[in-house]
């Protein structure tokens, strides 16, 4: 009677555990179910907060717009506001066959701008890569604002790790850029439609990264450079300069500096002196393009719509067409004409591109 005892029990015992195994995984299911719905309810709050750039200042999503392109280009820009507003694609691609590209941002710093090349050379490898050096100017981080409209629309990768290590200012946390809704909590009384109607798409803003402006404002009373105490550039920006030039050998990329032609900010003859010397020195070519405005036709009471800091649509286009001879000639980029599925995206681009124009001048009339 006892071994019948012992074997129920050992029955009893079996059928216990059996029961507390469906319990447990039940309740590591109801914990994952937390988790998922907590993390996606994280995830979306974090999408609605965070600025959409659609209108106003849309220059905060310009660098996101890449990645929906095809990696295809001749030519890469990358840098400021002296690139992409002062240059149009559209032209390149319609009097010399280039297919390009301007990855630009609001006062994009050096070390932004090396990152971003970094980054492009991962996804594609084209003929040129072009740099306005305006941005050796500044030697250390800046304003966090312009800093969130390069680094945000970036995706992440070692690249932009190192490109927000780079360019955060002290009252900025790397925290911050892993989980900007940390950032962007206080948006949530200043909501806007614009953050339900893009909160999972976005329209372009520019045409391969040109930002269009066809309106006018003549440059007059442009200010001279006031007197510096020291003309050098810093160090921090020679560093990039120099791992720009050592980047694009390695890739077997040729870099292209150019100085772009606005008026201000004021460009000293010292700054171009040194791009001059260390072009030499590296074997680059470096084009400052304020020395040959007439060449370009520049008229800068018709070719600017902010007194002379950016071009215009009739200017980014007579520099495109200026620029475009160098790349062909003094470059050799290739002309990708005939090519038919690049045919075919420049057709729906350049009908874009026209449609802009037309909608911009008819709000001008208005």
């Amino acid at each position: 009677m006892a071994v019948e005892t012992t074997e129920i029990n050992h029955i009893t015992g079996e059928m216990s555990g059996l029961a507390c195994k469906p319990a447990k995984r039940f309740g590591f299911i109801k914990y994952l179910a937390v988790f998922l719905i907590v993390t996606v309810l994280f995830a979306f709050l974090q999408q609605l907060l965070m600025p959409k750039y659609m209108h106003g200042i849309v220059e905060g999503a310009m660098i996101a717009e890449y990645y929906q392109e095809e990696k295809d280009h001749n030519v890469i820009f990358v840098g400021d506001c002296e690139l992409y507003e002062n240059i149009s694609p559209a032209v390149l691609w319609e009097e010399y066959g280039i297919n390009s590209y301007i990855r630009g941002s609001a006062q994009q710093l050096i070390w932004q701008s090396y990152y971003l090349m970094e980054e492009t050379l991962k996804y594609e490898h084209p003929e040129v890569m072009v740099f306005n050096v305006l941005s050796m100017k500044y030697d250390v981080p800046q304003n966090e604002a312009y800093n969130r409209m390069t680094l945000d629309g970036m995706r992440w990768s070692m690249s932009k790790v190192r490109d927000i290590q780079a360019s955060m200012t002290e009252e900025e946390s790397f925290a911050e850029y892993v989980f900007p809704i940390l950032r962007y909590h206080s948006r949530i009384t200043q909501l806007e439609q614009d953050d339900v109607t893009y909160l999972f798409r976005k329209d372009p803003v520019t045409f391969n990264g040109y930002y269009m402006r066809v309106d006018v404002k003549a440059a007059e009373n442009v200010p001279t450079g006031r007197p510096l105490g020291d003309y050098r550039f810093g160090d921090n920006a020679y560093k990039y300069l120099e791992m720009m030039a050592q980047l694009c050998e390695k890739e077997g990329v040729e870099l292209v500096l150019v100085k772009a032609p606005s008026l201000y900010p004021y460009w000293y003859d010292e700054w171009d002196e040194q791009m001059v010397q260390f072009a030499k020195d590296h074997d680059l070519k470096y084009y400052n393009l304020l020395n040959v405005t007439d060449e370009m036709g520049l008229d800068f009471s018709q070719d600017t719509y902010d007194g002379g800091l950016h071009l215009n649509l009739s200017g980014a286009e007579k520099m495109a067409h200026y620029f475009g001879k160098i790349l062909q000639e003094d470059c050799g980029v290739t002309s990708r004409r005939g090519e038919e599925k690049l045919e075919k995206a420049w057709e729906e681009k350049i009908a874009a591109y026209e449609a802009e124009i037309a909608r911009q001048e008819a709000n001008l009339k208005e």
